[in-house]
């Protein structure tokens, strides 16, 4: 498997759904990658900045964290060292004003509508949006703004469906849906919510389809219970045993005494 470029990705719009997912861990990329992830995503932090190297066979994203920067010349700053670091295109959760830098330096972008997170507040919190004519429209152009701006790609997180299928049609750039209905160019979902690493809310978008919480939750069971046969062989002392010892001769023990000056 070759990694897909941004040119591949814009090449598949409307003849194929590609699957995205977001990681945290480098070994949840490397598993995306040898299933055949089209794309993988992950915040772009000096702890993460090695991992689209471990996985040069899959297109990889890092994502510009928000609220970090001060103005654009900062997120070109890092955008720049993500793209040296093997990241084949960064998010941006930023203004079209940000994006626009970025694309004017050939920095594939990947823009943010929708239920953007820290600006959540302004669409009336952590629930859908484009429901209502208005915000139908503020979508909407949000999304001409961003491809003027220069983005390739725009995530679509919780927007109405039939409005985002609409958009899709109607923008050349690259449509991700993260819970906005399968009109859009790529599925996205968190690798948290896709092994269900988490035991409260999961997101209504979300599909979970493994159960790592409650295999994290066994395997602390057993550290609990291992520790306390530990704790119990120590105090009967039944550990340490004979196997898990050595030993001096007898007789060079002895004449380590009879030699004492």
């Amino acid at each position: 498997m070759t990694a897909l470029t941004v040119k591949d990705l814009l090449e598949a719009k409307g003849k194929r759904q590609l699957a995205y997912v977001q990681v945290a861990r480098e070994e949840e990329a490397i598993a995306a990658s040898e299933a055949g992830m089209d794309m993988i995503g992950t915040a772009f932090t000096p702890e993460r900045a090695h991992f689209a190297k471990v996985v040069p066979n899959s297109h990889f994203q890092f994502g510009m964290p928000w609220g970090k920067y001060a103005d654009a010349t900062e997120v070109l700053r890092d955008a720049m060292a993500a793209m040296q670091a093997g990241a084949q295109s960064v998010y941006c959760g930023m203004s079209p004003h940000i994006v626009e830098v970025l694309a004017r330096e050939g920095v594939p972008v990947i823009s943010h509508v929708g239920l953007v997170p820290p600006k959540a507040t302004w669409t009336g919190g952590f629930r859908a949006v484009g429901r209502t004519l208005s915000q139908a429209k503020m979508v909407w152009q949000q999304v001409q703004d961003f491809e003027a701006a220069g983005a390739f790609a725009v995530e679509m997180e919780v927007v109405a469906e039939n409005l985002a299928t609409e958009i899709s049609q109607r923008t050349s750039m690259l449509t991700i849906s993260l819970g906005s209905g399968g009109g859009c160019d790529a599925q996205y979902l968190f690798s948290a919510d896709l092994l269900g690493e988490n035991t409260g809310h999961i997101p209504r978008h979300a599909k979970t389809y493994r159960n790592f919480a409650a295999k994290r939750e066994q395997l602390q069971l057993e550290r609990v219970a291992a520790y306390r046969e530990y704790i119990a062989d120590v105090t009967t002392g039944a550990f340490p045993e004979a196997s898990h010892l050595v030993s001096i001769d007898a007789d060079a023990l002895r004449k380590v005494w009879e030699e004492q000056p």
